[in-house]
Formats: C-alpha cells, sequence, structure tokens
C-alpha cells in the first residue's frame, strides 16, 4: 500500500472521523452550541492530541536543558580545543568526542527537541485535509465566538480593500498563535552565560533569531489557513506553554529585574537583598568608642 493511502488510512480518515463525532454530540448541547459546536470541538481534540504528545515532549525538554546545561559547562574546554587544533579539522573532532565521552554528554541530544516536531507535522498536515474537508462538506459556517466562520482563510476577509490586513475577528487567531510561539520560545531560550566563547556568542545569535523568527512564520501560516487550524495551533501553544513551565520555568519570558526579583537577587526597590543569615558578632572594635574627654584625661598616679 503507498504511503499516502496509510497516511490517509491511519491518521487523516481518524481524525476526521472523531472531529465529525465530536462536533455531532456537541450540537445537541445549546450552551456550547452557542458559543460554537466546531470551534470547542477542535478544542477537545487539540487537548487529546497534546495529552497524547505530553510523555514525548516531557522526554525532550529534559534531555535538551540537560544537554544545554552541560555542553555550556564544557564550554571553555571547547574552545581551548578549537584554538588549539584549528588547522586540523580530524583531530578537532576526534578530540571534542573524547570529551564529551569522558563528561558523558551527547553532543546530538539538543536534536532530540525536533522529536515533537517531526511527529507532530503528519498530524498538522492531515488536520489541515481534514478541516478543508469539512469546509467544502458544510453548507452551514461554523461561527466561534467573535470569529464569523472557521472555515474561512483569515487572507480572504481583508480589513479594506488592497491593503493585506484580515479584518480583525479573523486577526485574532494568528496573532494568539504567533504570541504563544513567542512565549515557548522565550521560554526554551538558555540565558546568556557571564563570560561567552566565540561559539556560544553564535549560538545565541541565532537563538535570538528562532526566538521572533518562529512566532512570524507561525502567523504568517496561520493567516493561509482555515481559521480552525489557528485555533488548534494556540490552545495547543497553551498546553505546551503548561508543560514547559514545569519543566523550565517561566525565567526568560519575564523581564531582566522582575527575573532577579523572582530569583532573590533583588527586592522589588532595587536595593540588596535582604541578609537571612544570623546578625555578625561583635568585635572588640565594635563597642562604643572613647570620647574626646576619655583620650584627654590625665591618667591618675601610682600610690
Amino acid at each position: 500500500m503507498p504511503i499516502k493511502d496509510l497516511w490517509q488510512a491511519w491518521v487523516e480518515q481518524p481524525l476526521a472521523t472523531f472531529l465529525t463525532f465530536l462536533y455531532t454530540h456537541l450540537q445537541q448541547m445549546p450552551v456550547i452550541n452557542t458559543i460554537g459546536a466546531y470551534g470547542v470541538a477542535i478544542i477537545i481534540l487539540t487537548i487529546i492530541i497534546r495529552l497524547a504528545l505530553a510523555p514525548l515532549q516531557q522526554f525532550q525538554l529534559v534531555t535538551q536543558r540537560k544537554t544545554m546545561v552541560e555542553q555550556r559547562k564544557l564550554a571553555p574546554q571547547v574552545a581551548e580545543l578549537r584554538k588549539k587544533y584549528k588547522k586540523d579539522p580530524q583531530k578537532l573532532n576526534a578530540e571534542m568526542m573524547k570529551l564529551y565521552q569522558e563528561h558523558g554528554v551527547n553532543p546530538l541530544g539538543g536534536l532530540v527537541g525536533c522529536l515533537p516536531l517531526i511527529v507532530q507535522l503528519p498530524i498538522l498536515t492531515a488536520l489541515y485535509y481534514v478541516f478543508q474537508g469539512f469546509a467544502q462538506h458544510s453548507h452551514l459556517a461554523q461561527p466561534f465566538l467573535f470569529v464569523p466562520n472557521l472555515n474561512e482563510n483569515p487572507n480572504h476577509h481583508m480589513l479594506f480593500s488592497g491593503v493585506p490586513i484580515p479584518a480583525p475577528e479573523y486577526l485574532i487567531f494568528p496573532l494568539l498563535a504567533a504570541l504563544t510561539t513567542l512565549v515557548q520560545s522565550r521560554m526554551l531560550q538558555m540565558p546568556p552565560p557571564p563570560n561567552p566563547t566565540e561559539q556560544e556568542q553564535q549560538t545565541q545569535q541565532m537563538q535570538r533569531t528562532m526566538v521572533w523568527l518562529s512566532p512570524l512564520m507561525i502567523g504568517y501560516f496561520a493567516l493561509n489557513v482555515p481559521a480552525g487550524l489557528g485555533l488548534y495551533w494556540f490552545v495547543g501553544n497553551c498546553v505546551s506553554i503548561i508543560q514547559q513551565s514545569f519543566v523550565v520555568g517561566w525565567g526568560n519570558v519575564l523581564p531582566a529585574r522582575l527575573r532577579r526579583t523572582v530569583a532573590g537577587g533583588s527586592d522589588a526597590a532595587g536595593g540588596p537583598p535582604p541578609r537571612s543569615g544570623p546578625p555578625p558578632k561583635k568585635g572588640p572594635e565594635s563597642g562604643p568608642k572613647a570620647g574626646p574627654r576619655n583620650r584627654n584625661r590625665p591618667k591618675r598616679p601610682n600610690r
């Protein structure tokens, strides 16, 4: 059987069947039908998919963060090896692999971060065709909250004629998808080291570029697909952000001043942190100093 037929049989058709099942049953609930049964069905489907991928993402987050911390510890030694074997790339690779093996570091551990994306790509592609098929066979608009129809592409509803800006009601989900992607990227970004090597400076520059490039790509993608797919991306990002907060925290999302306050480096007023240990012991010099009278008083003669 061709790969395309297997993909349709094992990914696309089950997703379409389950989404239709949810939508059909949610329509029978007046409150949910008022909100938008199709949108609620997408949210439920999104949460189920992300919960199914949660163990894989948890493994990816822990492994990737551990690898980045260990590589940062070895960065000075790696920089020395690069200087020493600058003209011998083969010897440099051999020595770097030896260094990583001695410290139990997997240099390819960072590539584990691509696993959730690789697994999610077939699901995302299948959902695109599912939503497109639902839009073609649905004769009624599928409103959800403020969006008139989740089957419509945002770029088909421009705010002004000739201006490439979608109407506000169709622009909100692409913006939310881009914003939550930015939060995800900032959470995963490692803080810069105090004395970065040249290689670490290049890595930091690449990370800063990707932090802003990824949201722009996701936002542009959400503008050119049915609005329901933008809703899926936004809700999925929210679930991932909650999971990431338990592993990497919120440090890089907060401003630098607030990060220091949360970490205990300074208080809200910007002063030094309060002393938490016992008070210092008073030495001999800590007592009251003799005043001018005591110093100028003549000594009493001995009898």
